[in-house]
């Protein structure tokens, strides 16, 4: 008993493993299936299944699977999930190297890539602002995807008990639960509609989350057998690059560009944190 509750124990619980294996064999045996959109596929891939069904053994989610598998030895799979993507992500170092010419030919789009957030900022902040009637939560919600280093951003400048803590916590949770299965059914989808070069496709799977850029590239990988080296290298040096220059990318450009626009939009005339709200 001693044992199992102990980190290494944690991971040993043959219970976690059993459900692992079981989960897996059955979303590889209902295996890729779509369903027609107008003139494309919603792509269904293995992924997907096991997202579904691991839901309902999730004691934090459902009561009877509390008989299952308890908490305690549930929380331990979220960690796993980083070592388990590792492999992955080791692959795509192997595959940038021989395809740096290729890369290289994308030029100024490689590069600028990450401005592609501010894109979805023009988005979402309006209906954030305007239709969700949502304050200064808007401001961390849309400024970036809300990973850690991002988290960290809106930590230092506002500290995360403030109205922009709260909305890019908001974000970072859902995107924790809901990110890499939304990815990889977004790339599946665009996949089958030839408006994208897949190439392009594939520099958008790099958005700073392991987890997330693997499903995506995973997806396009399927959807394109024969590219599928260069989609995988395309998607990792993406991410890549992604890590190295979002940070500054958020401080410089998107959190600035973020404050300003919702001012505009909702009019506010004083910018004034959330923090110093509550304490007036």
């Amino acid at each position: 008993m001693k044992t199992q509750s102990t980190p290494i124990g944690l991971l040993l619980n043959w219970r976690l493993h059993l459900i692992v294996i079981v989960v897996s064999a059955v979303s590889e045996l209902i295996g890729i299936q779509s369903i027609p959109v107008a003139n494309a596929k919603l792509l269904f891939l293995p992924l997907f299944y096991a997202f579904i069904l691991c839901l309902f053994v999730n004691p934090n989610i459902t009561k009877f699977s509390g008989k299952i598998i308890n908490k305690k030895n549930a929380s331990i799979a979220a960690p796993i999930i980083v070592i388990g993507i590792l492999p992955f992500i080791a692959k795509f170092g192997t595959l940038i190297g021989p395809a740096l010419p290729k890369i290289a030919e994308s030029g100024s789009a490689m590069v600028l890539q990450e401005l592609g957030n501010l894109g979805t900022m023009l988005i979402a902040m309006p209906i954030a602002v305007l239709f969700f009637k949502m304050g200064r939560e808007a401001i961390g919600a849309t400024y970036s995807i809300a990973r850690e280093p991002n988290i960290a951003l809106v930590s230092d400048r506002y500290g995360l008990k403030s109205n922009e803590g709260i909305g890019v916590m908001g974000v970072y949770v859902m995107g924790t639960m809901f990110g890499t299965i939304y990815f990889a059914l977004l790339a599946g989808f665009l996949a089958t509609t030839g408006w994208f070069d897949p190439r392009a496709l594939a520099m958008a799977c790099g958005v700073g989350s392991g987890s997330m850029t693997a499903a995506c590239s995973g997806t396009l990988a399927t959807a394109f057998p024969s590219m599928k080296d260069e989609l995988l290298a395309f998607a990792g040096a993406s991410n890549l690059l992604t890590n190295a220059t979002g940070l500054y990318v958020a401080i410089f450009i998107a959190l600035p560009f973020s404050e300003w626009f919702y001012k505009k939009l909702s009019g506010e005339k004083k910018s004034t944190s959330a923090m110093t709200k509550g304490a007036n």
